[in-house]
């Protein structure tokens, strides 16, 4: 089971997030959902727990999880590579989550994990077209490598070069990653107990408040 993730520092995470957030906070939400992820993925029964990051690992990091560096320059190439390096690791079927959906639950995780069993592949869609998981059998770096990243019809590409490649696939519930404001407060609501959710409250901005004209403002590229 790995994380794929980044160091939750300001300027650098979440920046999609500003405005109506501050960096600091946008930094303080990616921290809260990166714990409430590795929380998740800890209590899920796989062979090994493995951390993919992108910076340097700090007191947030559970002990029982492996750190390996991310690699590649664009997102399929350190994707592919996150596979390639865990199954090094360990050659087992891996189910690969980012650190965007804190509501996700050791339930959802282990189907993934079970899903690898019948299936050569295992997909969580995303609402905005991209995916918030991907599992694989056996990885290979043929699967992602070229895939169009960050992109409405990510999602809808990744699961053509499965099939094309003539590979079963299990599709999981579709989930909201947290990438804008309304994002933010639509999985808060979903997971009202979680650390993201105490964060966000943290803030002290709430929907309909004085930042909320601020939260359509357009996209904010990463």
């Amino acid at each position: 089971m790995v994380v794929f993730a980044k160091e939750p520092v300001p300027g650098k995470v979440k920046t999609r997030l500003t405005p109506p957030f501050t960096p600091c906070e946008a930094a303080a939400l990616a921290a809260a959902a990166l714990a409430d992820t590795l929380r998740t993925v800890a209590r899920v029964p796989a062979i090994r727990h493995v951390l993919v990051l992108d910076g340097s690992a700090g007191a947030w990091l559970p002990e029982s999880f492996t750190v390996l560096p991310q690699r590649g320059r664009d997102l399929d190439q350190r994707l592919a590579a996150a596979f390639e390096d865990a199954h090094r690791l360990l050659p087992v079927p891996t189910v690969l989550i980012g650190m965007d959906t804190p509501q996700v639950t050791p339930g959802l995780l282990t189907t993934a994990l079970s899903s690898l069993g019948p299936h050569d592949a295992v997909f969580g869609p995303a609402e905005d077209g991209g995916f918030w998981l991907l599992g694989l059998r056996v990885p290979d770096p043929a699967l992602l490598l070229g895939v169009p990243m960050s992109a409405p019809t990510t999602g809808a590409a990744q699961v053509r070069r499965l099939t094309e490649a003539g590979l079963s696939v299990a599709v999981l519930p579709r989930l909201t990653d947290v990438d804008t404001a309304a994002d933010a407060y639509a999985v808060a609501a979903l997971a009202p107990c979680s650390a993201f959710a105490a964060a966000l409250a943290g803030t002290g901005r709430f929907p309909g408040g004085p930042s909320a004209e601020r939260m359509t403002s357009g996209p904010h590229p990463e």
